[in-house]
């Protein structure tokens, strides 16, 4: 059967190529591989331009479609990767990666929703050299269970908080409550995680700090921009500087600090949406002018350290902070992880809050530390990636806590599971 391809508007070439030996194209490969290959600044002209060729020679294998999604994806080729995936989808809905140790211990049913690197959980990089199935299945509003449910031990739901996926995660609260088997990160506390609603909930507890989200419109900025109103009258608890972002975005696209009335006008003729989020900004740079941001993870209400960067601009994301260009920068990193439990242990208070509010089993946190000693709180997130694959070479330090992570992840997966299966004692025991 011929399909319409979305590839016909890139050059492709027949010649004969070969996907490197550590990528078997015919499988269902998810996103550590890649993820890994972008981290390292490895090329991708090679593979992509097999997958490539291969999926015009192949046009009804939804596995490999998916794969190419992803490449696409990972190359910031956004538009294209949806369409291709959008192709997958329409021909299959669920995808199995297989666990690198068989036979797997435990088949773990992950729901997950279309869309783009950060709409899901990226559960596949902590668990790339487990023990453990992964069952991708794909569900939309309109569709949420139209494939069979394959067989499995445990399930997760692995969808972000994102507005757009509200409704969705409401639709699922019935089904997901009556599941057969254990669920980890249950629909009806993944809203918690909502930037809006995690902001409310988490304003004044103790020993945390985070600026309340306000959900604005363009109506209303504009109104401030063109000086018919002021930022106290439309909103009596903001003053510049304030950050603005468009509603539903992620990875700070968008985002920028606002600082006066001018810097608004200018703001909205380039970022003009129908609804934002507007916080208060709280300066958190240290005496030496750097801003520190930290990565945790949060599994089943204990706290991992995953990452810290640093950066002289207030808005720090790690590839940015020049973490792998500068060695100063990656020892000071060492350091924080060396020493995290004496962090864990500072800030225990609020990391319970975060716990108790959201109740969800896997969760990710980006935050920093304020003048005054409070744990500053950006963003709370499960589908937060864990720099679990940077080079050992260049981050020696980084393996051991990771391995931490990894860890404790398969355990929260297999603890929850093995009253409900056939999995053993000694599984649980460990193989990472």
């Amino acid at each position: 059967m011929e399909r319409a391809s979305p590839l016909q508007t890139l050059p492709i070439s027949r010649a004969d190529q070969a996907v490197p030996e550590r990528f078997d194209a015919s499988q269902f490969l998810g996103l550590a591989p890649f993820l890994r290959m972008s981290i390292a600044g490895e090329e991708w002209s090679d593979i992509a331009q097999v997958l490539i060729t291969r999926a015009q020679q192949s046009p009804d294998d939804a596995v490999l479609w998916m794969n190419l999604s992803t490449v696409m994806l990972c190359l910031q080729r956004t538009e294209l990767g949806l369409t291709i995936q959008n192709q997958a989808l329409a021909m299959q809905q669920v995808y199995t990666l297989r666990a690198a140790r068989q036979p797997a211990t435990l088949r773990l049913l992950i729901l997950m929703v279309p869309g783009t690197l950060s709409a899901n959980v990226p559960l596949d990089c902590l668990l790339e050299n487990s023990d453990i199935e992964l069952i991708y299945y794909y569900i939309t509003q309109e569709a949420p269970f139209e494939a069979p449910i394959p067989e499995h031990d445990l399930m997760m739901v692995g969808i972000s908080a994102t507005t757009e996926n509200l409704f969705l995660l409401q639709q699922l609260e019935n089904v997901t409550q009556h599941w057969p088997v254990p669920v980890i990160n249950a629909s009806q506390h993944i809203p918690n995680s909502e930037r809006h609603t995690a902001s409310r909930l988490l304003q004044n507890k103790p020993g945390l700090a985070i600026a309340q989200a306000h959900a604005v419109t363009f109506a209303t900025l504009s109104a401030v921009a063109a000086g018919e109103t002021t930022l106290h009258d439309a909103l009596p608890e903001s003053h510049y500087p304030v950050i603005l972002r468009p509603a539903g975005s992620h990875g700070g696209h968008g985002l920028e600090k606002i600082t006066c009335q001018k810097t608004l006008a200018d703001y909205l003729t380039r970022v003009q949406v129908e609804d934002y989020f507007l916080s208060q900004f709280i300066d958190y740079s240290n005496k030496d002018g750097q801003f520190r941001k930290y990565r945790i993870s949060l599994i089943d209400g204990v706290p991992y350290a995953c990452h810290m960067a640093i950066s002289s601009h207030w808005m720090v994301h790690y590839v940015n902070a020049f973490m792998y260009e500068d060695i100063q920068k990656r020892e000071e990193e060492a350091a924080f992880l060396n020493n995290f439990r004496a962090f864990a242990t500072r800030h225990q208070q609020a990391l319970q809050a975060i716990y108790d509010a959201t109740q969800l089993d896997y969760l990710g946190i980006d935050c920093s530390e304020t003048p005054d000693g409070r744990l500053l709180v950006f963003e709370i997130d499960p589908a937060m990636v864990v720099h679990a694959m940077d080079l050992e070479v260049m981050f020696p330090h980084k393996q051991i806590h990771m391995n931490k992570v990894k860890t404790a992840c398969r355990e929260l997966l297999l603890s929850r599971a093995l009253a409900h299966t056939n999995i053993s004692a000694d599984a649980f025991k460990g193989q990472e």
